[in-house]
């Protein structure tokens, strides 16, 4: 490596991807791999609101109930994207529109868990476990997937089967299967020992007289600067601590590259879990611009570079996206939403039943609300879990209630994926 290579990656905290915790990952060579289903589960920490996300325009009581903040119908200018007539995307997620053209892209409308509760810590336990209402469970559904997930001969008994993109191991992962942990490019956004004044210093002067390598320097440390404030934001204490040392989505194109890299090269690894923050918009959630729309950019483009990186791979691919709960049907006075009650839900793959938005829609008139306020669940958020299970992982049915503790629905009861 070059000294002024050497010098950039030092100053932007490295830029390569490599296993910390437990395990240390063994990439794979590119080649023909055998066909076997993937699986990547991304937590939106914060209830992302889902009423701007899938905006059901149709829906009289959508405008009513938000007179700031209803998304333009489609068709108008910075209008939603039309989906099926009914339902349209929100323009910051127009990279996602080719997979959902393909039929790879689909959405499960007022969904979520059945329990009342607005506390964004029990609700993130109760979808981490899988078990809402119940305080007591200590492992996470994902651990007690790879459980209950027979490992095809290519995979093994490898510790790199299952990973986590974060700096901690996150609930939903923690039990008695090792997983193990990746860096996010997040990781930029700390403090490193180059922002240290001394260190600094100490760096202006040893280069300050080479113009080549200066300029790296200075270059590499304004882009520091510039990654780490994007990702700070208006990130402060209480909404770091509803995300739970969750980034912002900010840095996710970069790490769906880094993940597809390694999920495409490696066929060992099965499993990924990656956690985003910043979702909780009580204030300036806008419309396609504000708060809302400046988490969803990212977050668009971050999944279309892993459909695109994944390559043959994606194929065999199902993402699922989740968040706590969803947020108030009506606007409040700051210019948000407040904590809410049912949500919408994302998968997109390769076999993924996609150019659908499935669920029962019970509308958004003032009878039809859960408590008055918020948008009811027809569908609960295991039946989603289930349903991938079975007809993407081809779990048999007695890993259900290994995996799903005291879930009584029916994994036939939605048509995720196809044959």
């Amino acid at each position: 490596m070059q000294r002024r290579d050497l010098l950039k990656a030092a100053a932007l905290g490295s830029a390569l991807w490599f296993p910390v915790g437990r395990h240390a990952m063994a990439m794979a060579r590119p080649g023909a791999q055998p066909a076997q289903p993937r699986l990547v589960v991304i937590l939106l920490r914060g209830a992302m609101d889902g009423l701007s996300v899938v905006a059901p325009y149709t829906d009289p009581d959508y405008a009513r109930s938000r007179p700031d903040l209803a998304m333009a119908k489609p068709g108008s200018a910075d209008g939603l994207l039309d989906l099926d007539g009914r339902f349209g995307l929100h323009p910051a997620l127009a990279p996602l529109m080719p997979l959902w053209q393909k039929g790879q892209l689909g959405f499960v409308q007022a969904s979520g868990s059945h329990d009342p509760t607005r506390s964004h810590f029990d609700a993130q336990d109760y979808m981490e476990t899988a078990t809402p209402g119940r305080k007591t469970t200590q492992d996470g559904w994902l651990n007690r997937l790879m459980q209950a997930w027979p490992a095809s001969p290519v995979v093994g008994t490898s510790a790199s089967r299952a990973v986590s993109v974060g700096a901690v191991l996150p609930r939903i992962c923690q039990g008695r299967y090792n997983i193990a942990n990746l860096p996010s490019v997040a990781a930029v956004a700390r403090p490193g020992v180059l922002d240290k004044p001394r260190v600094a210093s100490a760096f202006e002067k040893l280069y300050g007289n080479d113009d080549a390598m200066g300029r790296a320097y200075r270059e590499a440390q304004q882009a520091r600067q510039e990654v780490r404030a994007s990702m700070e934001d208006d990130h402060g204490p209480d909404m770091a601590a509803v995300d739970r040392g969750a980034p912002l989505p900010n840095g996710l194109p970069d790490d769906a590259a880094r993940l597809s890299q390694v999920m495409r090269n490696d066929p060992r690894v099965q499993m990924a879990f990656l956690a985003l923050g910043g979702w909780d918009t009580h204030s300036a959630q806008g419309t396609v611009k504000g708060r809302l729309a400046q988490r969803l950019e990212p977050l668009g483009r971050g999944l279309a570079e892993l459909a695109q990186g994944l390559g043959p791979v994606w194929q065999d691919t199902a993402v699922m996206v989740m968040s706590e709960f969803g947020r108030t049907v009506r606007q409040n006075g700051t210019g948000g939403t407040d904590h809410g009650h049912g949500n919408v839900m994302m998968l997109a793959g390769g076999r993924v039943h996609g150019g659908k938005v499935h669920g029962e829609w019970p509308g958004l008139e003032s009878r039809a609300l859960h408590d008055g306020r918020d948008l009811a669940i027809t569908t609960d958020f295991r039946d989603v879990i289930a349903a991938t299970m079975a007809q993407h992982l081809r779990l048999p049915d007695s890993a259900m209630n290994t995996v799903l503790p005291g879930y009584t629905g029916a994994a036939t009861a939605l048509k995720l994926m196809r044959a």
